[in-house]
């Protein structure tokens, strides 16, 4: 008996290593129509995307079974940092010669996977070259499962949309216009025509 118990608890200990080391990849970013109307609307074609940072603090481990990853060659920042200038692209936004740059810091990013409802909390600061500045951020809530593994899949595939609603909040909230205006040093100067 005792060498069937060894191996029985061997091969469980093996499935549990196996379990822990799973890599859950979120979906690369695609644009979302209400994010493509909201630029619509407001938008020039002279913004560039800087980079994106942070957080100082963030656990990826779901359920101690898996960890939750952003695509291949890219950080959750950068995932964020590329989610805005996707948007911007798809609505001919992003300039080659931009006159304001707009760069991020992400000050919280975390999850929950717990059944019955899950969701995202990610808050974003975003900083214009023309010196302006704006903290926006998404309490993005999905439908999760008992199922650890499945939990943990459902919370990977969430990270898509989450963001997609961040950055819906940044583009409609009333201090985006202000980021994306130059500076009056960018802007030309008008001279007075010289008197009659």
């Amino acid at each position: 008996m005792a060498p069937k118990t060894l191996l029985t608890l061997t091969t469980a200990g093996a499935l549990f290593a196996a379990c822990s080391t799973t890599t859950l990849t979120a979906q690369r970013y695609v644009v979302s129509p209400d994010n493509n109307e909201a630029l619509k609307a407001t938008v020039r074609s002279n913004i560039r995307v800087g980079p994106f940072v942070g957080p100082l603090e963030f656990d990826n481990r779901c359920r101690g079974m898996a960890r939750i990853a952003p695509p291949k060659d890219e950080t959750f920042p950068q995932y964020v940092q590329q989610a805005l200038a996707t948007e911007l692209q798809a609505t001919d936004g992003f300039g080659k010669n931009p006159s304001v740059v707009l760069s991020g810091v992400l000050e919280q990013l975390s999850f929950i996977s717990t059944s019955p409802t899950g969701r995202w909390d990610i808050s974003l600061r975003i900083t214009s070259s023309n010196g302006e500045t704006a903290l926006v951020a998404t309490h993005y809530e999905f439908e999760s499962a008992l199922s650890g593994i499945t939990a943990c899949k459902q919370t990977a595939e969430a990270y898509l949309p989450a963001v997609q609603s961040l950055i819906g909040t940044l583009l409609k909230s009333p201090e985006f216009k202000e980021l994306i205006s130059p500076s009056s040093a960018d802007l030309p100067v008008r001279r007075r025509a010289p008197p009659a």
